[in-house]
Parts: structure tokens; sequence; C-alpha cells
């Protein structure tokens, strides 16, 4: 045999070698788990044969503790590029079966370079996280990894979408790569993330806590508003990445890619006249309107159990990608608080950032009173939502379906906000407040003064109608061009259309500056 074809044969060794991460016992080990591998992973998300893998021979450049004695081909990332449906991505997928996935520096190094490629090329970036944390053998090394990815985290937000799927252990430090990008998704039971584990946790506040509900995906997607979506399996997840790709550009300078539409777009949809309940007070499904009005009903909800009295989605209209900010009148009656402000503000952000139009739905009775609210800072919160609206340049629809009162009126996306078209419904009601606590504030001295309280009850009541007649419909409001049409409601989808056809060449800048200091 040559010496030519003794080295080929030595690579085709070292490429298998490298293959198989830290052996079959360890993917024995991780398939016991209910996980799939590193390689496995990429392979399920990217278009078959299209990965092109870098650094498979990278090993890590640590000699203590016993590292001397072990140096796997990879050291613990798989990182490289292919496409989904065509379109160029890069990724890396943390190996659990080396050391656990604990980060060292040659990871670090591995995983930036694809990060920096995506930034030069224009691509998103995904990530696959499955990680036992750092690196404990390299000390401050696996640290300073740590920070080279947040930096370029930080350097891609804004430039190219960034996904990260938790498929297993993410603690410590190692949780702000995925904070810091723009959508999590996790698999329920095998992945979490929390900054310090059960036993720091049980020995600093004496917290007896299990790893689940510490960090879970049911928790991080409920109460603290970490991930947005909560997958049962890893193939799901996969296939939410893929979805969320589709609505997305590749990259800031592009818009997102136009979808094939076989829904018509003078579609009436007769069951939105009677959707708006007589009682003002009633709730209503605002799904059912977002289903009704989209291309053919299809949408994709971020963040669906998190602050649900505020509906963040995808969708299309005549298959151009839209981000739909809607009030659920079914939850809180839809009224805006921390939560719901937080939730809507990034989803608004990362829309803008990538050239995605608005939608917003409204049906806000305002904000939510109460000293929780207050002391937990409503006030910056709700800026917060109010800032990104401003900021926003993207075109921006409204419609108003009901009720629209005080400063939650304005934050929804107003024409005093930059609104480009405000469309209202017959039903809608744009006022400082509702009538009962209108009525309170303008006649309290009046309904005092009537002692006999069958006289006081009727003086309300006509009071509460007078206010009704002028300001419980949308045409005060129109009167003064803060409305540019009342529409009809089953007419919706057609006009949301139009309007976005109408937009679709619109260009505006905001002043330049460094940056802006969003009230965080």
């Amino acid at each position: 045999m040559s010496e030519i074809q003794n080295k080929i044969n030595t690579l085709i060794e070292n490429r298998e070698k490298a293959r198989m991460g830290g052996g079959q016992k360890r993917i024995d080990a991780q398939h016991g788990k209910g996980k799939y591998t590193a390689r496995e992973r990429i392979q399920m998300l990217l278009d078959e044969g299209s990965f092109e893998e870098f650094d498979m021979f990278v090993t890590h450049r640590c000699y203590d503790f016993g590292m001397d004695k072990s140096h796997t081909f990879g050291d613990g990332v798989v990182t490289g590029y292919g496409t989904i449906g065509g379109r160029l991505v890069y990724v890396f997928a943390q190996d659990f079966t080396v050391t656990a996935g604990s980060l060292s520096l040659s990871m670090s190094d591995k995983i930036c370079k694809v990060m920096d490629m995506a930034m030069r090329n224009g691509a998103p970036c995904i990530g696959l996280n499955d990680s036992g944390g750092a690196r404990i053998q390299e000390g401050i090394n696996a640290l300073a990894g740590y920070a080279n990815i947040f930096q370029r985290n930080v350097m891609a937000s804004g430039v190219i979408p960034q996904i990260s799927a938790i498929f297993g252990p993410c603690a410590g430090g190692a949780v702000y790569s995925p904070a810091l990008t723009d959508f999590i998704i996790m698999k329920k039971e095998t992945s979490n993330m929390f900054l310090t584990g059960p036993k720091v946790v049980k020995t600093v506040t004496g917290e007896d806590v299990t790893q689940e509900q510490l960090g879970g995906a049911m928790m991080h997607t409920t109460k603290s508003g970490v991930a947005q979506f909560a997958v049962d399996t890893e193939e799901e997840g996969i296939e939410m990445i893929k979805k969320l790709l589709s609505y997305m550009p590749q990259n800031n300078m592009e818009d997102a890619p136009l979808a094939v539409c076989t829904d018509r777009i003078d579609r009436l949809e007769d069951s939105l006249n009677e959707i708006i309940p007589d009682n003002a007070n009633k709730p209503y499904d605002m799904a059912e309107v977002i289903k009704a009005i989209v291309d053919n009903g299809e949408y994709l909800e971020s963040a669906a159990s998190y602050a649900k009295n505020v509906i963040t989605c995808f969708a299309r209209f005549n298959g151009q990608s839209v981000g739909i900010i809607a009030n659920q009148p079914k939850f809180m009656a839809g009224v805006l608080d921390i939560n719901a402000s937080r939730k809507a503000a990034r989803f608004v952000r990362f829309c803008d950032a990538f050239n995605i139009p608005l939608v917003t739905l409204v049906d806000v009775p305002g904000f939510l009173p109460g000293t929780t609210q207050e002391y937990g800072g409503v006030i910056t919160h709700g800026a917060k939502l109010l800032f990104a609206y401003c900021e926003a340049t993207v075109p921006k629809i409204t419609v108003t379906l009901r009720k629209a009162y005080g400063g939650a009126y304005i934050v929804m996306s107003s024409k005093h906000i930059r609104g480009d078209i405000n469309y209202a419904w017959p039903t809608a009601e744009i006022a400082v407040m509702g009538a009962s606590g209108a009525v309170g504030v303008l006649h309290a001295k009046e309904v005092s003064a009537i002692e006999n309280p069958e006289e006081r009850a009727k003086f309300v009541a006509e009071k509460e109608q007078e206010y009704n007649d002028k300001f419980s419909n949308p045409y005060n409001a129109a009167r003064y061009g803060y409305i540019d049409d009342v529409i009809e409601p089953r007419n919706t989808r057609f006009r949301i259309i139009r309007a976005l056809q109408a937009l679709s060449t619109k260009r505006l800048q905001n002043p330049p500056k460094k940056h802006s200091n969003i009230p965080l």
C-alpha cells in the first residue's frame, strides 16, 4: 500500500473516530436517557446531505487534573453549516457524550467561528444545547470561552436570527447565551436552565426544589417567560426551529420569504360580524379572530403559555410574513400588565429588527391596577412596549376591535406613535376610560348629592349612556383622523392585505444615534 493511501486511510479512521464522539458506550447512555446525539440532531435539522462540518479534529488544550490522558476529536461540540429548506444556516450542537458537553476554550473557539461566519454571510445561527456547564479543569479559560460566545450573541442580535434549542442541561453561566438569542425552545422533562442548581438553592435558601421545578421547560414557558416554546420530543423541537425560520428573513438586510398563498385575499369572514358580544364586559377568543383573517387560518404563537392576556404570533397575509400582537379578552380581560408588556415589547422589537410588518389587534381596557403591579415597576415595563412601538419603523397596521382605553390605547400602536394605517370596527370604544369610571370622576359631586338610591342609580345610568353615546363608537376618533377608516369586521382580512401592499415601499429612519436607552 502506498504512503498516500496510508494517510488517506488514517484520515478515514480519524473521521470515524470523531463521529463516535465519546464512544459507543456513552452514545448508548445518551439514547437511554431518551436523548439524541449532537450529530443525530443536526441530521434531523438540516436538509439531507447539506451539512458541512468544521473543526472535526480540534481537541482541548488542557493538561491538568488528568485531562492530558483524553483528547477526543471535536472536543464536545459539532459545528458547521447546511441548509433548511434550501436556505443557508449555521449550527452548533453540544455533544454530551464528550465530557458531558462541558465547555472548554477549544469548544468556545469552534462555536465562535461558526457565529462569526454566520454574521459575515448573513445567515441564521442555531444552537443545540446539551451541556453540563463549564469544564472545571480549565478554570478561567472556560469562563473566557463563555464570555467570547456572549459577546458574539450580542453583536449578532438584530443582525441575524438566533435560535436556541435546549435538549439537556444548561446551567450556570451557560444560560446567558440562550438568553441573549431571539427564541428558546425547551424539551419537557430532559431539559433545564438555571443559574444555580437545587443543591446550591438548598444550601443558601433552605428550599427543597427539583431541577424540573427550578428550571424545567414548563416553568420557563409559564412563569419566568425565559423560553418561548416547550415541546414533548426533540423531533417536535427540530420542527419548531424549521417553522420559526420559515417566517424570518436570513438577516436584517432582507425581507422575509414570500410563501405561496392559496387563500383568497378577498375572502369575507361573516363570523367576525357576530364575534363581539353585546355585553362589553363579556369575553371572546381573540385567537378566533386571528384564525379568521390570516392565510388558511395558520399562525405560530410565541410564548403561548406565558402572559396569556396578550397574543404574540407569526402569520401570513397573502403569503407575506407578519408579526401579530393582540390583546386576549379571554384572559384577564386583555388588560396589559408587567409580563404582557415585556412579552409584547420583545416580540415587536424582533419583528422590527428583521423587517417583519406588525399587525396589532386591540381590545384593551387599560393597565392592570394594584400594588403588586406598581411595586413591580409596571410603569417601566409598560414603557418598554411603548418604546418598542415608537421605535419601530416597519409597516404598522392597527385594528381596534372593541375597547381601547387610557394609556393602553396609546401604547397599542396608535396613530400618535407612528401607526401607519389604523382601522376600527364599528364596535370600537376609544376613550380615556370606561363609562362607569368616567361618570364617577365627572359627576362625583352630583352623584353624592342625590340621597335617594333609585334616583342616584337612574342619574348614573343616564350619564353612563351619555358617555357611551359619545365614546362607545369609533367615530369621535375618526373625526380627528386618529382612525383612518371604520371597517366592516368581515372585511378585515382584505383591508389588512391591501394596507400591507400599500406599505411595501415604506421607508422610515430614526435619528442617527449610537443606540437608544430603552427603559430596562
